[in-house]
């Protein structure tokens, strides 16, 4: 960062500042592995970097994150991925809070074990909408679908979370 002009270097730390922990979270849920999610989140901030045009004022949380399921997507793609991820036991996502009673968590453990079952397309709109708190129209900037589609993508989703949690006895 040395090169960058002061301008830029200010405008990247402000970015990195605001955004870094949600990225680094969203490619940690995505990725369940912190070591590949704080490389993806690297490669992420690097590609902020080398990017040459400006990025729209108000849409750089929408950037971020569409590189970051881009970049996650890559990783979970690899065949290295495949075998050693897939294989993987989940980590424990939601941390416990001392008010939090055992039903509770477990019933909070059961949902990201289902969330982390459902298709990607479905999985990375829940992630965005209610894990990253974007509304539809963001999340649908963040992937590059129609803002209809993420509606439709969101709605699957909550009517298959609804299936997996009544099988495993949780009719919250």
């Amino acid at each position: 960062m040395g090169r960058l002009p002061q301008a830029e270097r200010a405008r990247f730390e402000e970015l990195y500042t605001l955004y870094g922990n949600d990225v680094l979270r969203l490619c940690y849920f995505y990725l369940a592995d912190r070591q590949k999610a704080e490389d993806a989140a690297q490669d992420v901030f690097l590609r902020l970097l080398q990017r040459q045009e400006e990025i729209t004022p108000g849409k750089e949380k929408s950037w971020l994150m569409q590189v970051a399921v881009n970049r996650c997507r890559d990783t979970w793609r690899s065949a290295w991925a495949r075998r050693v991820l897939l294989g993987a036991p989940q980590l424990e996502l939601i941390p416990a809070r001392e008010n939090d009673d055992l039903e509770r968590r477990e019933e909070k453990e059961a949902l990201m074990r289902a969330v982390h079952r459902l298709p990607p397309d479905f999985r990375e709109v829940v992630l965005l909408c209610y894990y990253q708190e974007m509304t539809l129209e963001e999340t649908a900037a963040a992937l590059g679908i129609p803002q209809g589609t993420a509606a439709s993508r969101l709605a699957r989703a909550k009517e298959k979370l609804k299936r997996m949690l009544k099988e495993e006895g949780y009719d919250g």
